[in-house]
């Protein structure tokens, strides 16, 4: 079992930039891939990036190029770091860990509210 925790959400102006990170307890962080997804009032939850337990990535259309996803597992922490904000951007973000070798088994954070506007 693993409790992840968001943070480093905020107000972002259009075309700047926000780290968020997901602190995630117990010692088997690096048996998870882990997710973040963001979900926008009125729309579907959405994966946003994920990062295998080997470290593959890879990125909803919408963000290529502009959100980078990483871990550290000494830390029990992912990263998405995010340039180059749009409005569209603005949505509560969630850190998902996913067991690798038992895929139903999912934990989510709180989630973090991010707002991209002038």
């Amino acid at each position: 079992q693993v409790q992840p925790v968001e943070s480093g959400g905020g107000l972002v102006r259009p075309g700047g930039s926000l780290r968020l990170s997901c602190a995630a307890s117990g010692s088997l962080f690096s048996m998870y891939a882990m997710g973040w997804y963001r979900q926008a009032p009125g729309k579907q939850r959405e994966l946003v990036a994920r990062i295998s337990a080997g470290s593959n990535t890879n990125y909803a259309d919408s963000v290529k190029g502009r959100f980078t996803i990483s871990r550290d597992n000494a830390k029990n922490t992912v990263y998405l770091q995010m340039n180059s904000l749009k409005p569209e951007d603005t949505a509560v973000y969630y850190c998902c860990a996913e067991n690798q070798f038992i895929a139903t088994l999912k934990y989510w954070g709180q989630g973090t509210q991010v707002t991209v506007s002038s």
